[in-house]
């Protein structure tokens, strides 16, 4: 095939930068410290400015895990997930495996992992359809999706070939993550529905 007969055929191409590409463009400044981006398929996303309520969730699991896993479990918050050559998100909450350097020569991979916690509002939708699945290929063993425009904890288990075989709905309820099947939380809590928010002082 001749040069023209390719570009007519193919006549744009994509670039999917790799891991080491993503860490060499903070090393070099194109990305900042502060600019919120995932690297996922080989893709720079944008991620959605973080509502109150979703920094509350966020915050409110992490003092349940830590409080309740402290020695059993790492808990990482929006902190970056290897997954292959060409993706590393950056989930609101991790559980990981103890590890005595707390992960500091490289980020956790799949095989680390307890639990994936995305808390999903604006990004509901993208949390579902690209991520979801993302996590399922390299074998996360369990995705929690608090789903805070549906009002509803969804909790993903058993990947295989890409997808989760198991799906649970909560409304309303006790859960556990499966690996610490003795932590047992309370829904209504992980959705702040337990929260009131202050009355605010007269001017």
């Amino acid at each position: 095939m001749t040069l023209a007969e390719t570009v007519r055929v193919r006549p744009y191409t994509t670039w999917r930068f790799t891991v080491e590409d993503y860490h060499r463009m903070a090393e070099v400044g194109i990305l900042g410290e502060d600019d919120r981006v995932e690297l996922i398929e080989g893709e720079l996303v944008m991620s959605s400015p973080i509502s109150s309520r979703h920094a509350a969730c966020v915050k409110r699991l992490n003092a349940l895990f830590s409080t309740a896993l402290q020695g059993r479990a790492i808990v990482g918050v929006q902190d970056p997930l290897r997954l292959g050559e060409h993706s590393e998100p950056e989930p609101d909450l991790m559980l990981l495996r103890p590890r005595a350097d707390f992960y500091r020569d490289a980020h956790p991979g799949p095989e680390d992992v307890y639990l994936v916690v995305e808390v999903s509002e604006t990004s509901l939708a993208y949390d579902r359809e690209v991520k979801l699945p993302l996590y399922a290929r390299f074998g996360v063993p369990e995705v929690w999706l608090v789903n805070l425009v549906e009002d509803r904890l969804e909790v993903y288990r058993a990947p295989r070939s890409g997808s989760y075989t198991h799906k649970a709905v909560y409304t309303q309820g006790r859960v556990a993550p499966q690996a610490f099947p003795d932590l047992d939380l309370d829904v209504a809590a992980i959705l702040l529905r337990d929260v009131n928010a202050p009355r605010r002082r007269p001017a």
